[in-house]
Formats: C-alpha cells, sequence, structure tokens
C-alpha cells in the first residue's frame, strides 16, 4: 500500500509509444518536477505495441516528485472510427451517416471498454458503446 501524499493529479490523452517531453505532456509534468523522460520512457514501453490508438492516461504525483500512472483503455469514439476506418464522425449525426456497426463489432469494443465502464453486463456495455456510435453518426446493424 502506497501511503505518499498526492500533490497533483494530471489526465492526459497521449498516443501509444508517442510520448515526448514536448507539449502538452513536457508542462504539464514539468511544473510539478517530475523526471518526464521517465514517465514518457515508461508511457512508450508499456503501449509500444498498441498502434496508433491514443491512450487517457491518470498521473498521480507525489510530494516527493515521484509519480504512479494508470492508462485507460481509448475513448470509445476512438475504436469505433479505427473498427470502421474512419476519420471522423459526422457533423450532424440526424442527417448524415458515416458508416455502420455490425454486432460483432459493437460487442468487441464492449469489451475493450468494459473495464472503463460503469457495467460489468456486456449488453448494458453495447448499448453505451452504440450510444457512442449513433451520436457520431454511425447506425447499428441489428
Amino acid at each position: 500500500m502506497n501511503n505518499k501524499k498526492v500533490t497533483a493529479q494530471v489526465k492526459l490523452q497521449i498516443k501509444a509509444g508517442k510520448a515526448s517531453p514536448t507539449p502538452p505532456i513536457g508542462p504539464a509534468l514539468g511544473q510539478h518536477g517530475v523526471n518526464i523522460m521517465d514517465f514518457c520512457n515508461q508511457f512508450n514501453n508499456i503501449t509500444k505495441d498498441k498502434g496508433d490508438l491514443i491512450f487517457p492516461v491518470i498521473i498521480d504525483i507525489y510530494a516527493d516528485r515521484t509519480f504512479k500512472f494508470i492508462i485507460k483503455t481509448p475513448p470509445a469514439a476512438i475504436l469505433i472510427k479505427k473498427a470502421l476506418n474512419l476519420e471522423k464522425g459526422s457533423k450532424d449525426s440526424l442527417k448524415e451517416k458515416v458508416g455502420e456497426l455490425n454486432q460483432n463489432q459493437l460487442e468487441e469494443i464492449a469489451k475493450t471498454k468494459m473495464a472503463d465502464l460503469n457495467t460489468n453486463d456486456i449488453d448494458q456495455a453495447k448499448k453505451i458503446i452504440a450510444g457512442t456510435a449513433i451520436n457520431m453518426g454511425i447506425t447499428i446493424k441489428e
């Protein structure tokens, strides 16, 4: 159990294997006196085989300037765009449809996101992901 005092918490979204001391990472961690390259190296080692997905990271920074971080699953919208090879979602999701997600793709994304969703039920997880997809202008195949 870690009983060091957390002095700051930084939340970032970083492309897998591409953490570097440039903004936004450098300034966000530098202001707290963290060894930026140490964080970048650890993050890049963990995510180097994850392609070009973007991962949310929550970094707890302690009073002695050490840190620990948690890497979350990529945002649902990014997983959906990757599954459908889309550049971006629709500007008007009611009028313009940009793709179609089948049940297998929906379930695969739901399983990937399950750890970060507030449910343990795959059907509920699929509904959450479907909601995101619909807001992006993507139809769900039955």
